[in-house]
């Protein structure tokens, strides 16, 4: 009977997150981690979200998880247990890659809170990772991808992602101007929270050699400090956005400008059970208060948000209106606005510092880096409960909640 009632004791456990940084995230490709591998500029997040935190001996993390939307080649090996001990944690702490694609890194959050609640972990990681770079370069193994049976009975779920986003667009009449319109306002947005400061509160700089490819001349390399995102324009117009052709249908109405962009970096969220923190005088960010996910239809994957937010909202008693502000990743305008009707989000709750448009995607990561700006904003601005939500490949969504503390 004692044994049955200090479980029941762990079940009433809280997990609160107590920091969260991430790197600065840089252009595929041409960006400044182009000659750096991914399992670095994990360990540097990870490190450095460690020492923000001076009364914290590493030994006692137990878990750390890092989320990867394509686990091989250079993030292949479970990376997380490489970049965890490159990082310097202790090789006493267990590592593990998970992959649940655009949401690995929310996946990753979820379930390092998973075990400070349900399983007696007392300090965890849930992070991300992604390099389009060094997978995206013609070395990424293809070898029976592709399931012919499946691909025959569900095309959808070998479907380019940009398709999907035109399938939602054509089928919930999402218009091409009111993707440009969002996208500018994500340009707009994610460009005051710079000028604020906000942004720079997010990001670990980081020291690397870069490889610079000048349009006249040769390539050279040269030394940089990696401390602010690559991928926001701006001087972005909606005439300029306008004039976009589109990227994945003759006809159709995503383009450059109001897709998310591809590029490198990675997160690292730091958690602790709320007794822990207590007793080390460290004040948390926010509570971890759950998580769903949901399926949809592979080839309308965007919609995911429209089926997991509910689910979320229902377990808690809560509604739309209890949120005071909704991270919903921004892989394509078209998905984000037919989420946004769906769900009813007023726009001014809505990714009130810009998304993955304006800031860049790296698939793995973005869940724990919407994670650390979403609680430094309720913190910030004095409210109460804050949703993560994402869109996830292959038709699903992903949602969690968050209570500022």
């Amino acid at each position: 009977m004692k044994l049955l009632v200090e479980k029941g004791n762990l079940m009433a456990r809280e997990a609160v997150i107590v920091g969260s940084l991430r790197t600065g995230l840089t252009k595929a490709h041409r960006g400044s981690f182009n000659i750096t591998e991914p399992v670095d500029y994990t360990s540097h997040v990870l490190g450095a979200v460690i020492e923000e935190h001076s009364n914290l001996d590493p030994s006692e993390i137990e878990d750390v998880i890092i989320g990867c939307g394509h686990p091989e080649g250079c993030m292949g090996m479970n990376m997380a247990r490489i970049a965890s001990m490159n990082a310097g944690i202790p090789q006493s702490a267990a590592a593990t890659t998970v992959n649940r694609f655009c949401s690995s890194g929310s996946q990753a959050v979820m379930m390092a809170a998973d075990q400070i609640i349900n399983n007696g972990a007392d300090v965890a990681i849930g992070g991300g990772v992604e390099t389009i770079t060094m997978i995206q370069d013609g070395s990424q193994n293809k070898t029976r991808m592709v399931h012919k049976r499946a691909r025959e009975r569900f095309p959808g779920l070998y479907y380019p992602m940009g398709i999907t986003a035109e399938i939602v667009a054509e089928r919930y009449d999402v218009s091409r101007e009111d993707q440009d319109v969002y996208s500018l306002q994500s340009q707009q947005r994610y460009a005051a929270a710079v000028e604020q400061g906000f942004i720079a509160e997010e990001i670990a700089p980081m020291s690397v050699t870069r490889n610079v490819q000048p349009k006249d001349g040769d390539p050279f390399e040269e030394e940089w400090v990696v401390d602010q995102d690559e991928c926001n324009r701006p001087s972005t117009t909606l005439e300029g956005l306008q004039k976009l052709q589109p990227v994945f249908k003759e006809d159709g109405t995503v383009t450059a400008g109001n897709a998310s962009q591809l590029s490198d970096g990675a997160s690292a969220t730091l958690l602790m059970s709320s007794e822990r923190a207590k007793q080390l005088n460290i004040e948390p960010l926010a509570i971890y208060r759950g998580s769903a996910v949901a399926g949809c239809g592979p080839e309308e994957m965007g919609i995911g948000p429209v089926v997991a937010v509910p689910k979320l909202l229902k377990r808690h008693g809560l509604t739309m209106d209890d949120i005071d502000i909704i991270e919903l990743n921004e892989a394509f305008a078209a998905q984000l606005l037919h989420c946004q009707r769906v769900l009813q989000i007023p726009n001014e709750k809505l990714n009130p510092m810009g998304g993955s448009i304006s800031i860049g995607h790296p698939f793995g990561m973005t869940g724990s880096r919407m994670t650390g700006s979403l609680v430094r904003q309720l913190r910030r601005t004095g409210k109460r409960y804050g949703i993560v939500t994402m869109c996830v490949g292959g038709g699903q969504g992903f949602a969690s909640l968050f209570e500022a503390c």
